[in-house]
């Protein structure tokens, strides 16, 4: 389960990265691990010109390779930041991603299979 946990945690430090440089000065996540499954889930604000930029998370929800993820995981977060190839590595990861674009807030709920 550690090794899970670890991949939790680079997600979500990924993710916290790529808002920062989007402009986002709010940041909440959580990381709930239950047995079978892990969930992420994460908000944060983005000024309002930087609300097309917003698309690049439509990434995420890309089709799990666990070959891929097994070999690259260790790089997440290690790209240079607000990269959306780093997005393209989360959705590699994880197994759906749900997606809330609002007014100057995103929200997202990220589930990982174990």
């Amino acid at each position: 389960m550690l090794h899970e946990q670890e991949k939790a945690g680079k997600i979500v430090a990924e993710l916290s990265m790529y808002f920062m440089t989007l402009g986002a000065t709010r940041i909440n996540s959580s990381i709930v691990l239950e047995e079978r499954q892990g969930r992420i889930t994460f908000e944060a604000n983005y000024p309002p010109e930087q609300k097309e930029k917003l698309r690049e998370l439509e990434c995420l929800n890309q089709q799990r390779n666990d070959g891929i993820e097994e070999i690259y995981w260790e790089l997440a977060g290690v790209g240079s930041h607000g990269d959306s190839s780093q997005l393209l590595l989360i959705g590699t990861m994880i197994d759906k991603a749900e997606i809330s674009i609002e007014d100057e807030s995103v929200k997202l709920a990220l589930y990982k299979d174990f």
